[in-house]
């Protein structure tokens, strides 16, 4: 396992999924996660999750799927001694990693500014829904209120079904990230210079970056970005196709793309259209492009002419389950599933995802079980010659 973190210490008081994704994948790079939970039941997520024998047992797979790798200490941030063992962690710590709203810190009399006398090198990141100032700060905010007002759900789906919801959490894992990112860069600076640093993420500031395209077309080229289902809006034919059995991407963007999949598919006749012969016309045209192009692609499978297409260079992919994304030999080859004990209702191990990169050829994995409910509490602080409850 790469520790590219190892010597760093964080304290992660988040719940549910941006701070604790965060967190997750800095546990992975081998920082040590210290998870710092109430007593009254800890993380929400552990009670969370399809299956509700784990549920009860506060291991619940939304829990566990990001949580592995992290020691848990259950310290009582309302009463004046658990604020204490608090500041006596920060002291010995690099990090501090939070989701409340902004606001709850100090209330409590733990914001980064106390933090800061405490620990003056110490990064502080703070991850909300819509940042720590402005007229939404203090509004409450999950993944489904960010995909709403980020305009992602406005652009999901086609022209009768939209808007649509991601049907995954993208708005929380996304603030996870760039918090993730900005902590690593944070620690990087810290080596340089011993500056401390406070991190504001927002999971708004966080969706709307990284629409990238989306955003420039409507900022710098006024284009107003409209649903369009799976076809993609800089090309033609791109998007999701009919064949005789089961769905196939085809991103023919470049004209030698469009080129060999005409030929590929046995419809030459297509490359001298003139509504199709030329990439701006393909757009103006892409749904009589994409009858034609059905219409022989119903001759064979989509596993068959991806292969075909893909031979030939031309970028194709079937539509999967997420049960058959994980079954694939390249998933499988490559390492992205690991599995942890789990000693919980007789289960023996749980299968959780690794890091998503390999550094060196190697990959970040989950080598430890995601822990109980203060599980570590005693163990923490006598590491750190802390008094122990």
């Amino acid at each position: 396992m790469n520790q590219l973190l190892e010597g760093v210490r964080v304290l992660d008081l988040s719940n549910v999924l941006a701070g604790p994704f965060c967190g997750y994948q800095l546990a992975l790079i081998g920082a040590d996660v210290i998870k710092v939970e109430s007593p009254d039941g800890g993380d929400l997520a552990r009670q969370l999750g399809a299956d509700t024998e784990l549920n009860a047992a506060h291991m619940g797979t939304s829990f566990l799927a990001q949580n592995a790798n992290k020691r848990s200490v259950v310290v009582d941030l309302k009463s004046a001694a658990g604020r204490e063992t608090f500041l006596a962690l920060v002291r010995q710590s690099d990090v501090v990693l939070e989701n409340f709203r902004p606001g709850v810190m100090a209330r409590l009399g733990l914001g980064h500014e106390v933090l800061r006398r405490e620990h003056p090198g110490l990064v502080y990141c703070a991850i909300s829904g819509f940042g720590q100032d402005g007229p939404l700060a203090k509004a409450p905010a999950y993944d489904q209120i960010i995909q709403g007002r980020s305009g992602v759900m406005s652009i999901t789906g086609g022209a009768e079904s939209a808007p649509l919801r991601v049907g995954y959490p993208v708005c929380d894992t996304l603030g996870g990230l760039m918090a993730a990112f900005a902590i690593s860069s944070a620690l990087v600076r810290r080596a340089r210079t011993n500056e401390g640093a406070f991190i504001d993420v927002s999971m708004l500031d966080s969706t709307l970056a990284a629409m990238g395209w989306i955003v420039s077309n409507l900022l710098i080229a006024g284009q107003e970005p409209v649903p369009m289902g799976n076809e993609n809006f800089t090309a033609s034919p791109s998007g999701t196709f009919a064949t005789g059995r089961g769905l196939l991407n085809i991103a023919a963007n470049k004209q030698e793309q469009f080129e060999a999949l005409c030929d590929i598919v046995g419809a030459p006749q297509l490359k001298s259209d003139e509504r199709f012969a030329q990439r701006e016309s393909r757009k103006r045209h892409r749904q009589a492009l994409r009858e034609a192009l059905e219409e022989h692609l119903q001759a064979d499978d989509a596993a068959t002419w991806e292969a075909r297409l893909n031979q030939a260079g031309v970028p194709a992919g079937q539509v999967l389950s997420v049960a058959e994304a994980l079954a694939q030999p390249q998933v499988a080859e490559r390492g992205l599933v690991a599995q942890v004990p789990l000693p919980v209702n007789g289960r023996g191990h749980v299968s959780l995802t690794a890091s998503a990169f390999l550094v060196d050829g190697e990959r970040g994995k989950p080598n430890r079980v995601p822990p109980r409910l203060g599980e570590h509490t005693v163990e923490v602080l006598q590491e750190l010659c802390l008094t122990t409850p």
